[in-house]
């Protein structure tokens, strides 16, 4: 998978926050199954859907957070690597993202070239330059460690 090439994601633990259909997270869990994943999603539909599909795949190590990633307690807990697809609000996102990864952890962004732009100069990760997503226009990953 190309994100999981581009970053690269290795062991740890994942939150894939507003993760809708699972895309980054369930895709990511299939390829690296020592992943410990946490899908954020606060649609409660959605999160009945992941709940079904963690549980048909027999997927250990899947924990559906049904919330917004703002109202986690801070105290739950730490992530090596939190991913956001097409989720906006990038700012609160990447200072939520900031107090909840380990030192080494990334911040791992799916969206638009503008966005990218405008959260490299709003947050204070250290970003690396957008990857081009293949067979896109204007789509990018966007990874960032902590200061």
């Amino acid at each position: 998978m190309f994100g999981a090439s581009a970053v690269p994601i290795k062991e740890g633990r994942l939150a894939d926050v507003g993760t809708g259909a699972g895309f980054p997270g369930l895709p990511l869990k299939l390829l690296l199954p020592s992943l410990d994943l946490v899908l954020v999603e606060s649609n409660a539909k959605k999160a009945s859907f992941l709940s079904e599909c963690a549980r048909e795949l027999n997927l250990t190590g899947v924990e559906v957070n049904r919330g917004r990633f703002e109202d986690m307690k801070s105290t739950e807990h730490m992530f090596d690597y939190v991913t956001a697809r097409a989720l906006g609000g990038y700012a609160e996102l990447a200072e939520w993202s900031r107090r909840r990864l380990a030192p080494s952890g990334s911040l791992v962004l799916w969206l638009g070239e503008r966005d990218a732009s405008e959260t490299q100069k709003s947050s204070p990760f250290n970003w690396r330059a957008p990857v081009p997503i293949p067979g896109s226009d204007r789509r990018v990953l966007l990874i960032g460690t902590n200061p």
